[in-house]
């Protein structure tokens, strides 16, 4: 089932680009080094670079491993401040986030940012010179609904109150989708003046093959329930396509995880994982919570159709461009997997829908709307504006 929807509030307006003359020409950055938030921040800064802004990228978390650094040198402007405490997350022990506030307020003092970016909530509330930009890439209360099917247990009391407070304290809050953007003020209040860029990737990085192949992709740990890949086990054997998944296989408990209908390929290179994605004929995410959808993204850049789970958050970034269906309803899933398998006038039809619409989002327009958002910040000098949380509209 395909439905139109009006897709202007996800994209980074184009005119919201500041004047060459603009203040904001440095920024100080936090991410974390693994996941998706690692991807977002390598691109981010990159399409700042490209516009003359500098970049300081503070890392919370584990040591960067080589491919990383390989990834970030020599990117224009940018340069890497590393450290070993532990990115914010529930259950995180307080003494991290407290010596990463302090290590981070020093790295402000000595780089004298025009703008800070928090990709993370509970340091908004740090003492800054000037109030923060955070931008939320989850939110573990609406991600236990999503997978528990209940309403979320306070389980870290005092992670919650960290989160409410950085995210009230912040200048501006940006999210990558509108439905995450409610999530938050559902779970933790008013918010401070906000909108809505979504993630963006370069597409040369994920080039399609001349020739797509007879193979169905997916990413993703096996054992994640919010990506809800165990579904794939059900499904695969009714299929005529092989299911190829991509991600570690390493139990953080322990032990290494074994399937038993879909073939693992372990965790890949960025660019083996590329080349997979661009021979691959269609690419399956049933997720039961998934805030943006990177991954998706980039299969839809290298040219797959794309199958995902029916979710807010999905259909406010694919809306007709993809095929959807109930997290858990494998019988659906394997039918519509069976469907695009058996007519390939179809799946060429949905793997050009998929494409067009993952070129919308370039990172050239998502740099232009993090320097709007920077230069509002900018004028704003710190002042904090008691307006309530709306999305920013493209036009």
């Amino acid at each position: 089932m395909f439905i139109m929807r009006d897709r202007s509030s996800l994209l980074p307006p184009v005119s919201a680009r500041p004047s060459a003359s603009g203040e904001v020409r440095r920024v100080l950055m936090t991410t974390r080094t693994s996941g998706g938030m690692w991807a977002y921040a390598r691109e981010l800064s990159r399409a700042l670079g490209r516009r003359g802004v500098a970049v300081t990228l503070a890392t919370l978390g584990a040591p960067l491993t080589a491919a990383q650094w390989a990834e970030v040198r020599g990117l224009p402007g940018l340069s890497v401040e590393q450290s070993t405490w532990a990115a914010e997350g529930p259950g995180v022990a307080w003494e991290d986030l407290e010596a990463a506030g302090e290590w981070l307020l020093e790295l402000e003092a000595r780089v004298r940012p025009d703008a800070v970016h928090l990709n993370g909530s509970c340091h908004g509330a740090l003492p800054w010179r000037r109030r923060p930009l955070v931008v939320a890439h989850e939110c573990a209360l609406s991600r236990w609904e999503a997978v528990q099917g209940e309403p979320a247990v306070e389980s870290d009391v005092h992670y919650r109150w960290a989160v409410t407070r950085g995210l009230r304290a912040a200048g501006y809050v940006v999210a990558p989708t509108a439905a995450l953007l409610a999530s938050l003020a559902r779970h933790y209040g008013p918010l401070p003046p906000s909108c809505v860029i979504s993630h963006a990737r370069h597409h040369e990085d994920f080039p399609p093959a001349p020739v797509r192949e007879p193979f169905i992709l997916a990413t993703g740990r096996l054992w994640d329930e919010a990506r809800n890949l165990e579904v794939l086990e059900t499904v695969a054997p009714r299929l005529d396509w092989p299911v190829l998944v991509a991600g570690e296989l390493q139990h953080p408990d322990g032990g290494e995880v074994r399937a038993r209908y879909v073939r693992p390929l372990g965790r890949l290179s960025r660019g083996e994982l590329a080349g997979y994605m661009g021979r691959a004929s269609i690419y399956v995410m049933p997720s039961r919570y998934e805030p943006f959808g990177p991954s998706a993204l980039e299969a839809a850049l290298a040219g797959c159709a794309l199958v995902l789970g029916d979710i807010p958050s999905l259909r406010e970034v694919w809306d007709d461009a993809a095929v959807f269906v109930p997290p858990d309803d494998t019988d659906m899933l394997a039918r519509a997997l069976r469907r695009l398998v058996s007519e390939p006038v179809l799946c060429s039809r949905m793997s050009t829908l998929a494409r067009t619409r993952a070129l919308e989002f370039s990172p050239e327009r998502m740099a232009d709307a993090y320097l709007a958002v920077y230069a509002e910040l900018d004028r704003e000098s710190g002042v904090a504006s008691p307006a309530q949380p709306q999305l920013a509209r493209a036009t």
